[in-house]
């Protein structure tokens, strides 16, 4: 891998060719293959993959700053890297998948450049973190297991060479017992639903839903399995990889949003006012209201994802403050994004403008884990309860 501001730069080169292609995508609903081909000429999908692999090795808050750069160009390309980012780097730190697949993986995605997702939800499930048992199932066969079922929100669905997939094991079990499976995109009998393009945010994103007929998935693919009611194996820690970046994605957005309407209003220049609306007070108030959130915002980020690496026996204390991030950048992004089009008034409506774009993206950060309740009930109780 380059070194890490090298990589930065490749994310801004990556960032401005996004964001000319953004429009189309969004208005079309496709998905954005050109742009995942670019991901992988850039070495990206290996930045969260160890060392020991000749991956990256980076750290919370380095692949933070890469989505945060790359959101700036087009949200749903970030948030399909962000996925990937986010698994591997979560098991370059807990290793609880089974180790020949996980170093099978880890090489693979070094070499070619695979792109790999977590497949958690369910269309009656909804979101696994507010609980719930797969009905995905996955029956023991010669050699492996056959899936069926069905999962939600499957971000870059049609880039995934492995979909992690959890399922309930069929057989005589005293509890459920539910596997996490390595589903190879092309296996047969896995069919992608094109039922995301019409979504009101990020519908270049790939979030689709995917069925699963009679999936055979060998038995070194099982990379994990838990009983229903079992303490974890490991020390639960609070989800640091996940919460920075869906966290640096939206802020991103938000950056972007600020970014475009400063440049908006200094070539506004309507014919009753004769100079820039950039030189009207309100609107630099305006202006200096968006900076300021999203200042704020990405302080607590950086802070939270430093403190995760270089002081890491507070981590299983830093539950609240990750939900602070993930509260603080998506919330940031839906005010900045807002202020934007009310200040750019009807031509934030209009799409030769980026601005109601950014507006409909910035809103799908409010429905990732955790949400802004379960955040809030998270760092209510920590400030009731503290350590």
């Amino acid at each position: 891998m380059p070194p890490f501001e090298s990589t930065l730069n490749i994310c801004d080169a990556l960032a401005l060719q996004f964001s000319e292609r953004a429009d189309q995508h969004d208005r079309d609903g496709s998905f954005p293959f050109e742009n995942v081909s670019d991901l992988r000429d850039g070495r990206l999908p290996a930045l969260t993959v160890p060392r020991e692999y000749e991956g990256g090795g980076g750290t919370v808050l380095e692949m933070a700053r890469v989505l945060q750069h790359l959101a700036r160009g087009d949200a749903s390309t970030a948030l399909g890297l962000a996925m990937h980012l986010h698994v591997m780097g979560q098991q370059s730190e807990c290793r609880t998948w089974a180790q020949e697949a996980y170093e099978v993986l880890c090489r693979e995605i070094v070499l070619r450049g695979l792109l790999v997702n977590s497949a958690a939800s369910e269309p009656d499930m909804g979101s696994p973190s507010r609980g719930g048992v797969p009905a995905t199932t996955a029956t023991p066969v010669e050699g492996g297991y056959r899936i069926n079922g069905r999962k939600s929100w499957v971000t870059f669905a049609p880039a995934l060479d492995y979909i992690f997939t959890s399922a309930t094991i069929s057989g005589d079990f005293s509890r459920a017992v539910v596997g996490v499976f390595g589903v190879a995109g092309n296996a047969t009998g896995v069919k992608i639903l094109n039922n995301w393009s019409t979504a009101l945010s990020v519908r270049a994103s790939g979030s689709c839903e995917i069925e699963y007929r009679d999936v055979f998935v060998p038995s070194r693919w099982l990379v994990e399995t838990r009983a229903i009611g079992d303490p974890p194996r490991t020390p639960a820690l609070p989800p640091a990889w996940s919460a920075c970046a869906f966290a640096a994605v939206y802020l991103g957005v938000g950056e972007a949003a600020l970014a475009s309407f400063a440049s908006y209003a200094r070539k506004r220049i309507p014919s009753a006012l004769g100079k820039p609306i950039a030189e009207l007070p309100t609107v630099q108030r305006v202006i200096g209201q968006m900076d300021v959130t999203l200042r704020a915002a990405r302080a607590a980020l950086y802070d939270a994802a430093r403190c995760w690496s270089e002081k890491p026996e507070q981590r299983s204390r830093m539950a609240s403050d990750f939900a602070a991030v993930k509260y603080l950048c998506t919330n940031a992004a839906v005010t900045v994004t807002e202020l934007a089009v009310r200040a750019a008034g009807a031509n934030g409506l209009d799409r030769r403008l980026p601005l109601e774009r950014y507006f409909r993206d910035a809103r799908a950060g409010l429905m990732h884990p955790p949400q802004d309740d379960l955040a809030l009930e998270l760092m209510g109780r920590q400030v009731l309860n503290p350590l």
